[in-house]
Parts: C-alpha cells; sequence; structure tokens
C-alpha cells in the first residue's frame, strides 16, 4: 500500500509542474527588411538585402532562439540610380564582396539567448561565404515584431578589398571594415 500511495504521489506531484510551450514563429518575409549601410572615407552606400527564410522560437512567450537565410543575390544599393547602382550592385556580388554567385545565401543561428532590460541579448553564428563567426547583437521583440541592429566586420568573412588594415591602399581610397545592418522583423 505504501509503494502504491508513493507512486500515486509523484505522478500527481509531477502532474502540476508548469508545463513548457515553444512556439515556433516564421517571419513574414515580405513585411520584413533588412538595410546595410557601408561606409568609407568619404561618404557611405545603403541599401537592402532580401531575407529568404526565418523564424523565431519562443518558449513561453520569451525569445530563446531563431534562425535565418538572407538571399545575397538581392543585394541592392538604394542610395543610387542607373549605371552607378548597376555597378556597385555588381560589385557587391562579385568575388570582391561577397561573391554571391558562388556563396548564394548567409545565414545566422542564434546560440544563446538572454533576457535583459530592453529586450534580449542574442549570441549567434553568421555564416557568410560559407565562413562562420559568432556575433552579438541586442534585440527588441514586442508583439508580432522584433528589431536589431548590428555591426558586422567584413574582413572576418575574407572580404578585404580596399580595407586599410588588410591592405596598403591609400586612407582616402579606403572601405571601412565594418558595416551596419537594420533588421524589422514581422512574423
Amino acid at each position: 500500500m505504501k509503494k502504491i500511495s508513493l507512486v500515486l504521489l509523484a505522478i500527481l506531484s509531477f502532474s502540476f509542474l508548469p508545463s513548457s510551450k515553444v512556439e515556433t514563429k516564421k517571419v513574414n518575409i515580405s513585411n520584413s527588411t533588412i538595410k546595410w549601410v557601408g561606409y568609407k572615407l568619404t561618404g557611405k552606400h545603403e541599401g537592402t538585402i532580401t531575407l529568404k527564410k526565418g523564424e523565431l522560437i519562443f518558449e513561453n512567450n520569451t525569445l530563446v532562439g531563431g534562425n535565418f537565410i538572407m538571399d545575397m543575390t538581392s543585394i541592392n544599393t538604394t542610395d543610387l540610380s542607373g549605371g552607378s547602382k548597376e555597378r556597385l550592385d555588381g560589385h557587391l556580388k562579385s568575388e570582391d564582396f561577397f561573391d554571391s554567385y558562388k556563396f548564394k545565401t548567409a545565414t545566422m543561428v542564434f546560440k544563446n539567448v538572454k533576457r535583459i532590460t530592453n529586450g534580449y541579448s542574442v549570441n549567434a553564428d553568421l555564416s557568410i561565404k560559407n565562413i562562420t563567426k559568432p556575433v552579438i547583437f541586442n534585440m527588441d521583440v514586442n508583439g508580432n515584431s522584433a528589431k536589431t541592429k548590428l555591426k558586422i566586420d567584413r574582413t572576418k568573412y575574407n572580404i578585404t578589398y580596399k580595407s586599410a588594415t588588410m591592405t596598403s591602399i591609400l586612407k582616402d581610397k579606403a572601405i571601412y571594415d565594418e558595416f551596419d545592418l537594420s533588421v524589422s522583423l514581422k512574423f
């Protein structure tokens, strides 16, 4: 009788433990944006990259993970037009930069997510040109949207064209190593 009572007590104890609800939310790629800004000594250029696929993972309404695929063939300059735009778009897709005809996608996989005062701190692996490096950024999640801004050092992905830290080019011709990404996700 004691054994039966202990088994019943154990079953009842586990049945009152809170259950964890894990939910994967697919990102609406049509309503989400990735904007980039690249800097040089004499100015900057900006544009967009299309998100191919993405999802955020929540446990009990708390962000715990995510993964994304970006279409690197979609690199688009938005601050130029005509021939200048076509030349820069082509150059960014060339071997000098993202080599997007060979490496059609870039990926990001969240590795660790921590709750902070204003959202989440995310440690992720970013893969560009089949080179994977860790990145850390803060993300704000509000309702069915998430936003973040992060800096990426292109030289970590073997993108060294006109890098002042990698070559001996004249400083006024240099392109800065870091570029900005501003990401707005809808899900």
